[in-house]
């Protein structure tokens, strides 16, 4: 169970089990976590729509202007995602639980992020950076043709302010994930460096493992 921790994102990160095809299917309503595994199954699909390109958010809301200066950070943080296998999708709220902004799917790798938070350029900027986060740590568990993922910093690397923000919102064995998660979703350039090392097949060289995830690594054949 240690090790299933310390590699795992579990619960928090992939929600979707036993939901049944089809929206109308929907058991428990909307804006519940049988919605959003209907989602990330890609089993509702109305009203989720896959994102090319920065315009394809910024051209749903009347500021479409103050997306600009977000648009190199943007797209080539989205080149990058999608280069490693990952797309990104902008979907209704009602998908998603009251509060979650956006969420990745360490199954299908894909991430979705809830349309009515996306209006911010700067929130939208925060998630990007946050999921992708999350999709460099399932590289960082060997592939991201698995469902672990690992944390990439040390603990004592993080900061004391994210770790802090993560323990007041997400549960305890969630927190090594989501507080460097909250560090690179406010840090712009961590996650896209992450995600270049996991393009070039070079994430265990530019971030050095912690030891139990190097130990897992060597067990099942990713490391010598």
């Amino acid at each position: 169970m240690k090790l299933r921790n310390a590699i795992l994102a579990g619960l928090m990160l992939s929600m979707a089990h036993g939901v049944q095809a089809g929206e109308d299917k929907i058991t428990k309503g909307y804006n519940s976590n049988d919605s959003m595994g209907c989602m990330m199954l890609r089993e509702c699909k109305k009203d989720v729509d896959e994102v090319y390109s920065l315009l394809d958010i910024s051209s749903q809301y009347p500021n479409t202007e103050e997306f600009t200066p977000q648009a190199e950070e943007f797209n080539k943080l989205l080149m990058t995602l999608n280069q490693i296998g990952v797309k990104v999708y902008l979907a209704d709220q009602r998908y998603f639980p009251i509060g979650h902004r956006g969420v990745y799917h360490t199954v299908s790798n894909n991430f979705y992020l809830n349309k009515d938070w996306m209006g911010d350029p700067a929130v939208l900027m925060q998630l990007m950076r946050h999921e992708g986060w999350h999709a460099a740590q399932d590289c960082m568990a060997g592939t991201i043709d698995n469902s672990m993922i690992a944390i990439i910093k040390p603990e004592e690397d993080v900061p004391m302010l994210w770790r802090v923000m993560a323990e007041r919102t997400y549960p305890k064995g969630a927190v090594p994930w989501e507080a460097e998660a909250q560090w690179a979703g406010r840090t712009k350039g961590m996650t896209q460096a992450a995600l270049e090392a996991c393009a070039t097949g070079a994430m265990w060289e530019v971030y050095d493992p912690t030891p139990l995830t190097r130990k897992w690594l060597e067990q099942n054949g990713y490391l010598p």
